[in-house]
Order: C-alpha cells, then sequence, then structure tokens
C-alpha cells in the first residue's frame, strides 16, 4: 500500500488529509483511447471520495471530458493524461463549493508525441467557506515538438470567508511549442450587477445570471442537448451555493 500523502506533497497542499485518509488508498481507472478514434465522457461527482483517472489518447485520437464537480464535504479528481503523436485532449471543468465543501481538481497533461493539442478551460465558483482548488501541470516531452497547450482557470469567490487555490505549472524540453496558461480569483463583477439591477433584475437573479455566464467558456464545444441539461444542473447547484 502506498503512504498517505503529507502536504510536503505540493499536489496534496489544499487536500483535507483526514477526509483523504478515509478513502485511502485510491485506485487508478485507466482510460485509453485508440489511435485514430474520438471519445467523449461527461463526470457528475456528487459523493465524497477520491478519483485518479489515467488517459492515455492514442496517435491521431480525440478525447473530451467535462466535469461537474459539486455537493460533497470532500471531493478530488485527478486526471493523469498522456497524449502520442497528433493526439487532441479538452477538459471543460466546473467546480460548485458551498457549506465547508473542499473540491480539488489536479491535472497532469504530458505531451509525449509531435503535434499534438491540449485545452483545459476550469472554472470555480466557491460560497459560505468552501475552498475549490485547482492543480494543473503540462509537460512537454523533447519529443512534443510543435505541441500547442492551453490551460486557464478562474473563480469567483461568493462570500468573504470562501477560497479559491490555483497553480498552473508548464514543464516544457522541446523547442518548438505553444503553450499558455492562465489564473484569476475574484468576485462577481460590481458594475455588471449595477447595470443589470438598475434595469429592473432582481439582485439574486442578477447575481445568478452573471455567475452562470462566467461557467460558460466550460461548455464550449458540447452539444445542444447536453449543454441544456448540465445547465439545469448548473443553475441548481448555484442556487445551493449562493
Amino acid at each position: 500500500m502506498s503512504a498517505l500523502p503529507t502536504r510536503k506533497n505540493e499536489a496534496w497542499r489544499y487536500s483535507d488529509l483526514a477526509a483523504v485518509a478515509r478513502h485511502w488508498p485510491v485506485a487508478v481507472e485507466p482510460v485509453v483511447v485508440p489511435a485514430g478514434e474520438s471519445h467523449a465522457d461527461i463526470i457528475r461527482a456528487t459523493d465524497e471520495g477520491i478519483r485518479h483517472l489515467a488517459i492515455s489518447i492514442g496517435a491521431g485520437g480525440a478525447y473530451r471530458m467535462t466535469i461537474l464537480d459539486s455537493g460533497r464535504s470532500y471531493g478530488r479528481i485527478a486526471l493523469d493524461v498522456t497524449l502520442h503523436d497528433g493526439a487532441d485532449f479538452q477538459l471543460g471543468a466546473i467546480l460548485i463549493g458551498h457549506g465547508a465543501q473542499n473540491i480539488e481538481l489536479v491535472t497532469t497533461v504530458r505531451h509525449v508525441g509531435p503535434n499534438s493539442t491540449s485545452r483545459q478551460i476550469v472554472r470555480a465558483v466557491a460560497g459560505d467557506t468552501a475552498t475549490a482548488s485547482y492543480l494543473g501541470q503540462v509537460a512537454v516531452a523533447r519529443e512534443g515538438q510543435k505541441t500547442d497547450a492551453s490551460q486557464s482557470f478562474k473563480a469567483i469567490l461568493l462570500n468573504r470567508g470562501a477560497t479559491a487555490n490555483a497553480k498552473p505549472e508548464l514543464e516544457i524540453f522541446a523547442d518548438d511549442v505553444k503553450c499558455a496558461h492562465g489564473a484569476a480569483i475574484g468576485e462577481i463583477d460590481n458594475n455588471a450587477l449595477f447595470y443589470m439591477t438598475s434595469r429592473g433584475v432582481p439582485p439574486a437573479q442578477a447575481r445568478a445570471l452573471l455567475t452562470r455566464a462566467f461557467l460558460s467558456d466550460a461548455l464550449e464545444g458540447l452539444d445542444e442537448a447536453t449543454t441544456e441539461a448540465l445547465d439545469a444542473e448548473i443553475t441548481a447547484l448555484l442556487e445551493t451555493a449562493a
């Protein structure tokens, strides 16, 4: 059995270690996308626990993952992604925390072949005393020439007691790549809120609309039916977090 992680391990810096101990050890779930094939999955995380997915995308393969994470006292999802020649990985993740929840998303995306692409869009909303954390690493091997990778994390804090943590990281050994990352944490735009309320939109509804619009980036590229279904779930979760 592997040793229980400690805060000395950077990947577990923001974790609730008492909760981690209840779910340790964690089984690794393999996900294999064969060369030239395209797959898509949606993860709805509502129960306390830890998931660790090892994702391998074969040459020319494509994989889209959508994550909607909320509704549990402690939850962690770790993605370990390997992209081969010409593979593509797309991640859209929404983290919604309320109460005293601690929600974590940890991603490691390894570009081990040339001409591979990855795009990660993570949006978080935290209310009450909840904590939402994103730790994301993009690692490009020497063989990963022509890699095109990006990761974006943005969070809105609905209360002063809420917390968001971000640690984007790039590790690049190739010399012909296009890689970018960014992180921003703040509150709802008061100017936009004032504009909407001054035109008759009730404050609570205005906050909900602005928050929902903030999360929309993570759903880009999904078909209309899937987007509508997730919209209904997100609206219900935001009512709880507000």
